[in-house]
C-alpha cells in the first residue's frame, strides 16, 4: 500500500510540471539585407544610424554608427500598424543623407502558454521609402516571428556613380 501511494504521489507531481520553456526575449525583429541596383549584395561604407519614434513620441536610436553594413535587424513594435525607421548615412566627408522606411504590418498576439508572457508576431503588408540614397525596398518574407534567420526586407541602394 505504501509503495502504491508513493507511485501515485510521484505520478501527480510529474504531471503537474510543465515542459514549456518560455523564450528569454519575446521581442521579434525584422531583418533587412542590403543590395545594389544590380541585385548583388551591397556593403554600405557610410556610417549608419537608425532611429524610430517610440509610442511616447520621443525618438530612440536602434542602430548607432555602424560601418560596413550588409544587413541589420530591427525590433518591431506591437502598438501601431506602421513602423517608421529613419536611416541616417554619414560619409567620410561628414555629408549626411537621410532616408525613411515605413513598414505597414498587422500585429498578431502569440501565446506559448499561460506561464509565459504574450508576444506579438507580425505580417508585413507593405513597405515604402524616400528615395535619397535608397532606390527601392521590397518584401522578401512577410511573416515576422522568432526566426531571425529569414530575410524580411530587401533594401536596394542607388549606384554610387
Amino acid at each position: 500500500m505504501r509503495k502504491l501511494l508513493s507511485i501515485i504521489v510521484a505520478a501527480v507531481l510529474f504531471t503537474a510540471c510543465t515542459t514549456i520553456d518560455c523564450p528569454q526575449n519575446n521581442a521579434v525583429y525584422v531583418t533587412c539585407n542590403l543590395y545594389g541596383t544590380d541585385g548583388k549584395a551591397y556593403t554600405l561604407d557610410d556610417t549608419l544610424t537608425i532611429r524610430t519614434k517610440r509610442t511616447d513620441g520621443k525618438d530612440t536610436i536602434l542602430l548607432n554608427r555602424q560601418t560596413g553594413t550588409k544587413k541589420f535587424s530591427l525590433p518591431v513594435s506591437y502598438a501601431g500598424d506602421v513602423d517608421c525607421f529613419v536611416l541616417e548615412m554619414c560619409d567620410s566627408l561628414n555629408n549626411i543623407v537621410r532616408d525613411t522606411i515605413m513598414v505597414s504590418k498587422t500585429n498578431i498576439p502569440h501565446f506559448e502558454s499561460v506561464d509565459c508572457g504574450p508576444s506579438f508576431f507580425h505580417t508585413i503588408k507593405g513597405v515604402a521609402t524616400t528615395y535619397n540614397k535608397i532606390e527601392s525596398v521590397k518584401i522578401n518574407h512577410s511573416e515576422v516571428n522568432y526566426d531571425a534567420t529569414k530575410e524580411h526586407i530587401r533594401i536596394y541602394f542607388k549606384s554610387d556613380n
